[in-house]
């Protein structure tokens, strides 16, 4: 609806790519002021139309969009594609047009793709359907492209033509008002043209059902799928101000990166890269391990993707004797044997052959990267058809690195036909390895449960109540330590004191050395105002401690309101770490993990998940930080009680997920002892959601 006999309309742009394209179904164009477009009967309406109509292709302005989707709820189509730009990218009125196209798929079940979009390509020889006004038909392939940006949909297709890259699916989504990612990628994943998913995303509409969907397709079906993703937006400005670590450094960007992490997706960071990885992604051979061997024919290109390697976290290792002896048969004597192995500038297609041959041997190998510069007496088609056939054999990967464009363009073409990947810079073929390694870990990782501890649940419901009811939106130290403590954290013997003398003697009950902290609930960072007071080792110093801690307070917030202080066992010492939540729209609550203490949002080594976490997702989340090294055991010291902190993890998971009038919590520190001795709580801060409106408090009363 909406074709045009213009040559430079949209409509009429999409009717001929659908006629030009080999559509192999009926097209039936719909333009009420013309009889025939492109030697084709025109209609006036859908509704005119004599046969049942499976899909529909609005080009109609905005404003006309809403009456034309209505008929096409009366002719009782399957499916439409709004292609008419107008709509919330515009503003209020076109939000309101598109929220009622939504309302309508929604209403009568017809899933909707766009509006603002580019169209819908599918390549498979049975439809060969170009529902777009791209400038051509890319050709059919086994990898799907999935676009939220249209315009860059039309720079990858001029990209894949370019490189032969070809297609099973091209599809633009445009605003996402009814069908988006997740329906896309459920039907991708049952689509039997497709081997590999490429995504280009702005936002994500759910993203909890995302991450249920991307693990079943990329690492749970019965032949995964791998699934790479760009999603913009990485460097917004700017965040909303924070009462917590965990909320001011859970921004959307690392939420986002935790959510393609726990579904299974890998997040790539350019259209170049995406490409790259989708390439070596295609044959579906990947190094079960990390372990890789570079064979090349000069040392400089040798060495950098020996460096490179280091830098993704693959393996250059030492190859085995037999290998060795192998390389010595076949190479002379000024060549190097071990790996990287270096056939020499003057190599032919030959030792390049025994060199493949005798790496894809050794059991001490996960994967091959072959480097090429071209050279006088290079045979280059030669060494790529040798790289072809070895690539085509192996059950290992192989990469091909045919460094330059003119004079190896002859090779690439013979290693396209033999599906061997071929980069032009090694930096580019290691990175790709390095992502099918990853890819291939996942997939094979353990699956552990999502575990549930015995908690005390009324504990929690009267802590919160009575919060509530003195009108706190924040839990006090003591309400935060027995909220813990009710989960099963492993928290230090405190008492709340209303005075100094109270304070004293709370002491001598818990034992010397005590902390004595200012406990309000308006003062959240307690170091901030001069509130704590540490290592205190005698009544007469918690005494003086406890009136100084509420003197600074006063001074700082005249207004505060000041319950007393914590006195609290003091914390031997151990590594200090943070676990919190957070709770936002759309992703529920948030984990963090990090290494505590008061720095913790400068130096920013922290990791996030989405609630509920499994035993595996928490142990990613601790080793998944920078500092991790210093937990493991570095230097001679004992590991940390890892398994003690994965529990905490669990916990603080089941709590997210139980307890929804929390809006933020943040356990800093917590110390972290050597295995087998545990973890204790030493300060926490819990921030409440704002109580629900009470009924009717909303009506006027009758005056």
């Amino acid at each position: 609806m909406g074709t045009s006999r213009r040559r430079e309309a949209v409509g009429y742009a999409l009717f001929r790519n659908l006629l030009a394209g080999g559509y192999t179904g009926v097209v039936y164009p719909v333009n009420p002021k013309t009889q025939s477009i492109l030697g084709v009967r025109c209609y006036r309406s859908i509704l005119e139309i004599p046969d049942p109509v499976d899909l529909a292709i609005l080009i109609v302005p905005a404003t006309a969009a809403v009456a034309a989707f209505r008929e096409c709820v009366r002719k009782k189509v399957r499916g439409v594609i709004v292609i008419s730009a107008g709509f919330k990218e515009v503003g209020a009125d076109g939000a309101a047009l598109e929220a009622e196209l939504a309302r309508l798929a929604r209403r009568h079940g017809i899933p909707m793709i766009g509006p603002n979009c580019l169209g819908v390509i599918n390549t498979d020889p049975a439809v060969r359907m170009n529902a777009s006004f791209a400038r051509s038909m890319p050709k059919p392939g086994r990898i799907a492209f999935v676009s939220q940006s249209g315009a860059l949909c039309t720079a990858v297709l001029d990209y894949a033509k370019g490189t032969g890259i070809g297609f099973s699916k091209f599809i633009s989504m445009g605003n996402k008002a009814s069908v988006g990612e997740l329906e896309l990628l459920r039907y991708l994943g049952e689509d039997v043209g497709t081997d590999c998913v490429l995504m280009y995303l702005e936002d994500l509409n759910r993203p909890r059902e995302l991450i249920t969907a991307a693990r079943e397709i990329a690492g749970d079906a019965a032949r995964p799928k791998p699934i790479l993703a760009i999603k913009s937006g990485r460097t917004a400005a700017g965040a909303r101000a924070a009462s917590s670590h965990t909320g001011s450094l859970a921004g959307s960007d690392e939420v986002i990166t935790s959510v393609f992490a726990q579904g299974g997706i890998l997040r790539v960071d350019s259209v170049q890269e995406l490409f790259d990885f989708a390439a070596g992604f295609s044959p579906r051979k990947f190094p079960k391990g990390n372990r890789i061997a570079i064979v090349t024919n000069a040392g400089g290109p040798g060495i950098l993707a020996t460096d490179a390697c280091v830098r993704y976290d693959l393996q250059v290792p030492k190859l085995g004797e037999k290998t060795r002896q192998a390389l010595r048969r076949i190479l002379p004597p000024t060549a190097n044997f071990h790996n990287p192995v270096d056939v020499i500038g003057d190599a032919r297609h030959d030792r390049y052959e025994g060199a493949l041959r005798a790496v894809l041997r050794d059991s001490r190998i996960d994967g091959v990267i072959v480097i090429l510069t071209p050279q006088a007496m290079t045979d280059i088609e030669e060494i790529a058809e040798v790289v072809g056939r070895a690539g085509r054999r192996a059950k290992k990967p192989v990469l091909a690195c045919f460094m330059g464009i003119a004079d190896v363009t002859a090779g690439e073409r013979v290693l396209e036909r033999f599906g061997v990947p071929c980069y032009r810079f090694p930096e580019s073929a290691v990175r790709t390895m390095a992502a099918m390694s990853r890819y291939a870990r996942w997939v094979g990782r353990p699956r552990t449960p999502v575990r549930t501890f015995r908690v005390d649940r009324k504990a929690v419901r009267r802590l919160i109540g009575a919060a509530r009811r003195r009108g706190e939106t924040v839990l006090s130290s003591n309400a935060s330590q027995e909220l813990l403590q009710a989960y099963g954290f492993p928290i230090l013997p405190a008492e709340l004191a209303a005075t100094p003398a109270r304070a004293a003697a709370a002491a001598e009950k818990i034992g010397f050395p005590v902390a004595v902290k200012i406990s309000s609930p308006d003062i959240l960072h307690k170091v901030d105002f001069g509130g704590v007071r540490l290592g205190l080792k005698g009544a007469a110093a918690v005494r003086q401690a406890a009136e100084e801690v509420v003197r600074a307070a006063r001074r700082r917030l005249p207004r505060a309101r000041i319950r007393g202080v914590m006195v609290q066992e003091m914390a031997l010492p151990g590594r200090e770490v943070i676990l919190g939540f957070k709770r936002s729209e759309p992703f529920g609550p948030i984990l963090m993990f990090g290494l505590g203490g008061t720095y913790v949002e400068i130096m920013k080594d922290v990791t996030f998940r989405l609630a509920p976490i499994r035993t595996l997702g928490a142990r990613n989340m601790i080793g998944g930080i920078q500092a991790a090294r210093i937990l493991q055991g570095a230097r001679g010291e004992r590991p940390a009680d890892l398994p003690k902190l994965e529990e905490c993890l669990e916990r603080l998971s089941q709590l997210a997920v139980e307890v929804p009038q929390i809006a933020e919590l943040d356990i800093n520190p917590m110390i972290a002892y050597d295995r087998g001795k545990g973890c204790r709580v030493v300060d926490a801060r819990i921030l409440l959601q704002p109580p629900p409106p009470r009924k009717g408090s909303g009506r006027k009363r009758r005056g």
